[in-house]
């Protein structure tokens, strides 16, 4: 091998190896979700979400340079952070930096940076990162002195880094986060100016799931009953009774007596009856 081919094989062994480890390390610092990826995302499950659209997103050309910002909107179990956790994960795989984080969680390392005098200098480090995930807005509780902390990370990060946020109330009902009606206009303002939107309004993926795993494929999502108990009654069967106790006479009339014969229902073997004495006239001929 000439020695200029040898040392282009080599620094491109090179490049290709320091951008593995450079993913590595950027997945270690995203704090992720594991299993979270566009692959496994159920687009037929939300069927108002483009699937090109959101793979336009993940990479990140156009709207990260410019501090555009992502906003997932919807009920609990709708896909929203498995959403922002798969583009987030493409976004690292494309050489972004990104870090997923719960508002709530964030929120408090902040409130704790203010008490130290610290919180400008912990927002400038978090300018690192090309997307912050904030999942579970909503979940924040309605403070005064948490919500002004959640403003001004938004405002330090307008126009010129992105944030995704995901939220279970529309901004109607942004007033239960921020208890200044100033302050929630301020922050929507913010974040609508340049962001995209998904409003998820859909069944929980959650529940249905659990529904179809207890009821089975293809059959109707609603509880099983139990089956009904076919109305059986036991029927008694009887031996047959002997021939001399049958019932011959319906009507229940006197039966004749025969003269002729009078001993014949003796001569039946299943009959008890015993033959009947003869008097005393009769044993002498009288």
């Amino acid at each position: 091998m000439p020695a200029a081919r040898l040392l282009a094989t080599l620094a491109e062994h090179e490049v290709a190896e320091r951008d593995r480890r450079r993913i590595e390390r950027h997945l270690l610092e995203a704090r992720l979700p594991p299993g979270k990826t566009i692959a496994t995302f159920a687009f037929e499950a939300v069927p108002m979400i483009s699937k090109a659209q959101v793979l336009a997103l993940c990479s990140g050309d156009g709207w990260l340079e410019t501090g555009a910002n992502l906003l997932a909107f919807g009920p609990p179990g709708g896909g929203k952070s498995h959403l922002a956790a798969a583009i987030g994960l493409a976004l690292v795989e494309n050489g972004w930096r990104v870090l997923f984080t719960r508002t709530s969680d964030l929120v408090q390392k902040l409130q704790i940076a203010r008490r130290e005098l610290a919180l400008e200098a912990t927002i400038a480090k978090l300018d690192k990162f090309h997307l912050l995930i904030l999942d579970d807005l909503a979940y924040v509780t309605k403070d005064q002195a948490e919500t002004s902390v959640l403003f001004e990370l938004i405002s330090a990060r307008y126009e010129r880094r992105s944030l995704m946020i995901t939220a279970n109330q529309p901004f109607g009902e942004w007033g239960k986060v921020f208890p200044d009606p100033a302050m929630t206009l301020a922050a929507v303002d913010r974040l609508v100016h340049h962001a995209t939107i998904f409003e998820m309004n859909v069944e929980s993926y959650r529940r249905k799931t659990a529904i179809q795993r207890r009821t089975g494929p293809g059959r109707p999502q609603h509880a099983q009953q139990s089956p009904k108990t076919s109305d059986c009654r036991a029927t008694t069967i009887k031996s047959p009774k002997p021939a001399c106790q049958r019932q011959t006479n319906p009507i229940n009339l006197p039966r004749p007596r025969s003269l002729s014969h009078p001993d014949r229902r003796a001569s039946h073997p299943d009959c008890r009856a015993t033959r009947r004495p003869r008097s005393r006239l009769e044993t002498t001929g009288l």
